[in-house]
């Protein structure tokens, strides 16, 4: 299959194929006329990538996946190094939800504290109607 229909079956852009392959992700063959030629594992790359995005994977985050798959496994998560990029995903996940933790626990304090001052005072930024 040509460029333009493995983007419309994987539901990306010619363009987006283009910089896949080259950022080594994706490799086509050329046609004696030096169109791209694509086949099914070419789709399942694809898939497997843009699965991998849509979960906040970076394109060098999904290589190890790739590698997996043109290596004939069923999956782009059976390799060791997938797995690992896995935990290490999940490690920064981790560190992200453990900031912003902290952060909600700090306005809720600054919450708390300036419902405490202002308790007992009318509140200077809403006039009072008559």
């Amino acid at each position: 299959m040509r460029i333009g229909e493995l983007a419309r079956r994987t539901g990306t852009t010619t363009r987006a194929l283009r910089f896949y392959e080259a950022q080594g992700l994706l490799s086509a063959r050329r046609s004696a006329n030096g169109y791209r030629e694509y086949g099914e594992d070419d789709v399942r790359l694809v898939v497997e990538i843009q699965a991998l995005q849509a979960v906040g994977m970076t394109l060098e985050d999904t290589r190890p996946f790739v590698a997996c798959l043109r290596a004939g496994h069923d999956s782009g998560d059976s390799c060791g190094d997938s797995i690992e990029v896995y935990r290490r995903k999940l490690a920064e996940v981790d560190a992200c939800l453990a900031r912003l933790g902290t952060v909600r626990a700090e306005l809720a304090e600054k919450l708390t504290e300036a419902l405490t001052r202002r308790d007992g005072f009318l509140d200077p930024c809403v006039v009072p109607t008559t």
